[in-house]
C-alpha cells in the first residue's frame, strides 16, 4: 500500500516543475504582448494579400512600427520611477489603441473575410482591402465612442438589494457607491466636482468609495480628489483602500480622505442605526496592503469586526470581489467591490475573469452572502471605455425577501 505522504510528496514534486515553467513564461509576457499588440493589427491591415502600393505598405508598417517601440517607453516613463504624466498619456493612448486594432484585426480578419469568401466578393485582393477598410472603420467608430464613454459623468445605476437580516426600521437605507475614480495624468478636476454634484443629488444616507482613488500620491493628485469634500450624506462618508494606493503612498492617501470628511475603515467598522434597528459597516484594507510593508496595512476581516455583535446584518467594503471568500466564509451579508472596471475595454473581461469571481454587478454567493461588483466611476490608463459603461450606483437596502434588481435611474 502507498504512504500517503510519499504519494502527497511526489504531487507536489510534480507540481513545482508546472508552477516553474508557468512563472518562466510569464516573464516574458511583458515582452511577447507589445509585440503581439502590433505586430498582429499590422500584418492583417497591410500583409495580408491587400499588395497596397510600396509607399502604403512602408508608411504603415513605419507607423506601427513607432508604435511598437513608443508605447513600452512612455508607459515606463508614465508609470515608473519618473511619475511623467504626458508620457503615462501618450502610453496609456497607445496602450488602448493597440488592444481595439488587435481585437478587431482578429475578429474581421478571420470571420469578415470568411464571410466574404463564401460570398465569392471579389478577388483575394479586394476582400483583404475590405477587411482593412472595416477595422479601421470599427476601430476607429469604438475609440472615439469610448473616449467620450470614458470622460463622461457616469449615469446612476439604481439596485434593490434584499438583505433577510436586516431590520424593518433601516429598510429603505440609500447606500450611493462610487469607486475607481483613479484621478491621474488627465486632469479631471472639474469631472470629479460634476460626479460629487451627482452624487448630492442621490439623498444617501451612507456613501462609499471602495479604493482605487488615484495614480499618483495624494499631494500630486489633491486637486482632483479636493471635491470629495464636498460630498453630503445623512448618515456617514466611508472609504477602503483600493490597490494603487499601495502604489503611491497609501497612508497620503487615508490621511487626506479624513481630511476631506470620509470615514477610512481600515479594518473597522461604524454602526448605522434607524428605527430601533442597526446595521454594522465594516472595511477593509486592500488584499494587496499586506505585501506592501507599510506597517499595520493588511486584510484584516476579524479586526473589522471585533466588538459588533454576530446577529448584526454586516455591510463590508473590500476593494477587490476575490475577498469575497472570506466574506462568505465570516457570513457577511453585503460586500462592496470594485476593481474590475468591468474589463473596461471589451474583451479584457475575460482576463479580468481569471483573477476575479465577479466582473459586474449583484452576485450571490453562499446561503447568506452577496456581492455587488461597480464597473468603477473613471478608468484606469487607456482613456476608453468599451462596452464596459462607468457607474455611480444607489444600492437601496430592504428587509426581507424578493429583490426587484437592476435599473438605471
Amino acid at each position: 500500500m502507498t504512504d500517503t505522504s510519499e504519494a502527497r510528496s511526489a504531487d507536489g514534486a510534480a507540481h513545482v516543475p508546472q508552477q516553474s515553467r508557468l512563472r518562466r513564461l510569464m516573464r516574458y509576457l511583458p515582452l511577447v504582448a507589445p509585440v503581439l499588440l502590433w505586430a498582429v493589427p499590422c500584418w492583417v491591415l497591410l500583409h495580408a494579400g491587400q499588395h497596397w502600393p510600396l509607399p502604403v505598405a512602408l508608411g504603415g508598417t513605419a507607423l506601427f512600427a513607432v508604435g511598437l517601440v513608443t508605447m513600452p517607453i512612455t508607459m515606463m516613463r508614465g508609470h515608473g520611477r519618473r511619475q511623467q504624466d504626458r508620457a503615462a498619456i501618450v502610453g496609456a493612448t497607445l496602450l488602448g489603441t493597440s488592444w481595439v486594432l488587435f481585437t478587431w484585426s482578429v475578429l474581421l480578419g478571420v470571420l469578415l473575410r470568411l464571410a466574404l469568401t463564401v460570398a465569392d466578393v471579389g478577388d483575394g485582393r479586394t476582400r483583404a482591402r475590405i477587411v482593412t477598410w472595416a477595422v479601421l472603420g470599427v476601430a476607429a467608430t469604438l475609440l472615439a465612442w469610448g473616449y467620450a464613454e470614458a470622460r463622461r459623468v457616469p449615469r446612476v445605476r439604481r439596485l434593490d438589494v434584499q438583505l433577510p437580516r436586516l431590520g424593518a426600521g433601516l429598510d429603505g437605507t440609500r447606500v450611493a457607491l462610487i469607486t475607481d475614480t483613479h484621478y491621474g495624468p488627465l486632469d479631471r478636476a472639474r469631472w470629479s466636482a460634476r460626479v460629487c454634484e451627482k452624487v448630492n443629488t442621490l439623498d444617501a444616507d451612507l456613501v462609499c468609495h471602495t479604493g482605487d482613488i488615484a495614480d499618483g500620491t495624494a499631494e500630486r493628485r489633491r486637486a482632483q480628489a479636493a471635491p470629495l469634500g464636498t460630498v453630503r450624506a445623512a448618515r456617514a462618508k466611508v472609504y477602503v483602500t483600493g490597490n494603487h494606493e499601495y502604489y503611491s503612498e497609501a497612508q497620503g492617501w487615508v490621511d487626506l480622505m479624513d481630511e476631506l470628511g470620509w470615514e477610512p475603515l481600515r479594518n473597522r467598522h461604524l454602526l448605522l442605526e434607524r428605527g430601533g434597528d442597526t446595521l454594522v459597516v465594516a472595511g477593509v484594507d486592500d488584499v494587496t496592503a499586506e505585501s506592501s510593508g507599510l506597517v499595520g496595512h493588511r486584510a484584516h476581516l476579524a479586526g473589522a469586526l471585533a466588538g459588533a455583535d454576530p446577529d448584526l446584518p454586516v455591510l463590508l467594503l473590500a476593494h477587490q470581489p476575490k475577498f469575497i471568500d472570506r466574506a462568505t466564509a465570516a457570513g457577511i451579508d453585503l460586500q462592496l467591490s470594485g476593481h474590475t472596471h468591468g474589463g473596461q475595454i471589451w474583451p479584457f473581461h475575460h482576463l479580468v475573469g481569471i483573477d476575479q469571481p465577479a466582473l459586474a454587478g449583484l452576485s450571490r454567493h453562499g446561503t447568506r452572502t452577496q456581492l455587488y461588483t461597480s464597473r468603477g466611476t473613471g478608468f484606469w490608463g487607456p482613456p476608453f471605455r468599451v462596452f464596459a459603461p462607468s457607474e455611480i450606483t444607489l444600492l437601496v437596502l430592504r428587509s426581507g425577501e424578493g429583490a426587484t434588481g437592476p435599473r438605471n435611474a
